[in-house]
């Protein structure tokens, strides 16, 4: 019994040392390589950051809008990951990366500066061997970073409460739900709801802009619970256009403003316009601003000053830049907001190419497709006020240029003839405004004379176009 005893322990003991022998075998890398190069084409490499280049025109920062992607989502590269405001324009920023998104380091409506990341991306290392994290410092979370949209609480009125109940459900959102156009945004932050609190009718559950007044008329219905003299304020956030104006404008009236004004008679314009709408084989409609726009331009052509930008790169020594093009802004009311597009290189086009191109950039402005291009790279800008209402203004500069016009409401009033008889005559007001650090009282007169003269005789005009 002894011997069998220790047979079968023994026994044991060598079956045991030849599974530990052979366990050991696997785990040797000099006898399996191919398992560890398999788990190594598993798995993605390293983590790239993605970072927000400089987008051009002096712009230090951009505001979010909306994310195409979420964490852990995949991306491929060159599709969209989000889409910004500036104060030049809306677009979309493209993922330099093919991988997986692990870190969204802002949200919707923060402030991001160029330079710092925007998201963290699980790539393949074999596919960019050489494109190492950038060494930028690591932003702070969102919540330290965030505009006021994440910091002010939104009110909701008491009597309202119960009953916006009534718009929202728990029926699970598709993961698309909080996607929206920029159209949709600024309605919800005029309107002060929140995307999340309303059902979307659109495709994949999106809000439309229908959902939303259906969720505010609701939430708004009038309620005998709650006096409306015990309601609470509401706190509106801006929309990135009035955002990016707010910097804009704050930024622009550190300029010292030179203001003029004068007023023209532009009978003789008016005249000819008429006789062109009585023309039936040209459908353009040659407006007003056609022609202040190519009177501008020309008369630039005397005082290019007055197309120029200041340069103060270096403080202790500005710099004037002179620019040849006459790349004429056009201050545009729209449904997202102010924008100013510009017709670019006026001095080479002719009068009916100004009024096609103003014609072209109002109907983008107004469906929200004005591209980068259209809104960048002005060199003085022309606002037509008059179009809404309003006899006089004054215009305030926009950044990187030391002009602006402002074209007011036309009136008529009685006036005297060259027989001194009283007749009627059509006015107009143009205001201008100048940067006093580097345009003198007297240049902007003349140019304002120059540009009087060429509206009040439009025929003059035919003197100077190529």
């Amino acid at each position: 019994m002894n011997i069998l005893r220790c047979s079968r322990a023994y026994s044991r003991a060598w079956t045991s040392a030849q599974s530990r022998t052979a366990l050991n075998s696997v785990r040797s890398p000099t006898i399996c390589p191919p398992r560890r190069s398999f788990h190594a084409a598993l798995a993605l490499g390293g983590i790239r950051s993605q970072v927000l280049k400089d987008v051009g025109e002096g712009i230090t920062e951009v505001q979010i809008i909306q994310w195409y992607v979420e964490e852990g989502a995949r991306i491929e590269e060159w599709n969209p990951l989000c889409q910004y405001q500036s104060d030049k324009a809306v677009d979309d920023i493209t993922s330099r990366y093919e991988g997986i998104v692990k870190k969204l380091y802002f949200q919707a409506d923060d402030t991001v500066p160029t330079g710092r990341a925007l998201c963290d991306i699980e790539v393949d290392d074999a596919k960019y061997p050489e494109d190492h994290p950038p060494a930028v410092a690591e932003p702070s979370p969102p919540a330290q970073t965030t505009t006021d949209s994440q910091t002010t609480p939104q009110t909701v009125p008491t009597s309202a409460a119960p009953s916006t109940t009534d718009t929202t459900s728990n029926v699970p959102k598709s993961r698309f739900a909080t996607l929206a156009t920029p159209a949709v945004r600024g309605l919800l932050k005029t309107l002060n709801v929140n995307i999340e609190d309303v059902n979307g009718t659109g495709k994949d559950g999106r809000v439309l802009k229908e959902d939303i007044h259906k969720f505010v008329a609701i939430r708004d219905t009038p309620s005998t619970a709650v006096p409306a003299s015990q309601q609470a304020d509401t706190a509106v956030n801006l929309t990135p256009i009035q955002s990016q104006m707010f910097k804009a404008m704050t930024r622009s009236l550190t300029i010292p403003h030179f203001g003029y004004a004068d007023e023209l008679n532009i009978n003789n314009i008016s005249a000819l316009r008429k006789k062109i709408a009585n023309d039936k084989n040209d459908p353009i409609k040659i407006t007003f601003l056609s022609f202040v726009v190519k009177a501008v331009s020309l008369a630039l052509n005397e005082y290019p000053i007055l197309n120029a930008k200041v340069d103060t790169s270096n403080p202790d020594k500005p710099q004037l830049i002179m620019r040849p093009k006459h790349n004429i802004g056009i201050a545009m009311d729209t449904p997202q907001g102010l924008i100013v597009p510009n017709i670019k290189d006026v001095g080479r086009i002719s009068i009916l190419d100004v009024a096609q191109e103003i014609s072209r950039l109002s109907a983008l402005g107004k469906e929200g497709k004005l591209t980068p291009a259209d809104l960048s790279g002005g060199t003085i800008t022309v606002s037509n006020i008059g179009n809404i209402g309003g006899t006089y203004v004054s215009p305030v500069i926009v950044t990187n240029e030391v002009a602006i016009l402002g074209v007011g409401r036309s009136r008529t009033v009685p006036v005297f003839d060259e027989a001194d008889q009283v007749t009627k005559g059509e006015v107009v007001n143009f205001s201008w405004s100048a940067d006093h650090r580097v345009v003198d009282g007297a240049t902007m007169a003349r140019m304002a004379s120059k540009v009087k003269e060429l509206i009040e005789s439009p025929e003059r005009m035919l003197l100077s176009l190529r």
